[in-house]
């Protein structure tokens, strides 16, 4: 990985955008602690250039923000911070500090459960589902994957057929959507990487 260059001043601006649709949420500075601090708890911890202190986002406010991966730029003078926020990010109440940054839609996935699934990745607890499907590796989350992709068809087929519910589509989607999570985070990528293509994809 790029190793993160700080200014003059010790800083690097970190772009924070919401892990699970891409958004981009707010920009802020981080020191060398306030990187380890967040890089060890997993909440976001800037450092406060008016105040000259360290202030962890959602500390007064109770909108933290979870962090998935943290990604320096090719020059390692920016970091790519990607996290799932609890609440709105911006001071004002908004959900972005950036007007029509981003998706707007309706999020697919609960705030909390990629982080769940990052913290099954990098802890793996024993008596976790998902850790005994990542321990299983890529084959074993692919099987449970294509299974799950095959039960939302079947849904749908009886839904089509009047002998079949909408809950039970919604349900087995539920499934397919969170086994398809485990294989990102099997494999090192985040819901924000789909979230770029596809907004690549809709230009």
């Amino acid at each position: 990985m790029t190793a993160v260059r700080f200014d003059a001043d010790g800083l690097v601006p970190g772009i924070v955008q919401d892990a699970r649709t891409g958004r981009v949420l707010m920009v802020a500075y981080l020191n060398a602690e306030s990187l380890q601090l967040t890089k060890e708890t997993r909440q976001v911890h800037f450092w406060s250039r008016s105040r000259q202190e360290i202030w962890r986002k959602g500390a007064t406010s109770g909108n933290a923000m979870t962090v998935t991966r943290i990604s320096p730029d090719c020059d390692g003078d920016a970091l790519l911070v990607e996290a799932v926020p609890s609440g709105p990010a911006c001071h004002t109440g908004a959900e972005s500090c950036f007007d029509g940054a981003g998706a707007r839609s309706e999020a697919l996935i609960p705030p909390d459960l990629w982080p769940v699934i990052v913290g099954r990745a990098a802890d793996r607890p024993d008596g976790s589902y998902t850790t005994s499907l990542l321990e299983g590796g890529v084959d074993a989350v692919g099987r449970k994957l294509t299974e799950e992709a095959t039960e939302v068809l079947l849904a749908a087929k009886d839904l089509a057929a009047g002998t079949g519910s909408t809950h039970r589509v919604a349900e087995e989607a539920a499934d397919l959507v969170y086994h398809l999570l485990v294989l990102l985070a099997e494999r090192g990528l985040s819901p924000g990487d789909v979230a770029a293509v596809l907004r690549e994809r809709s230009k």
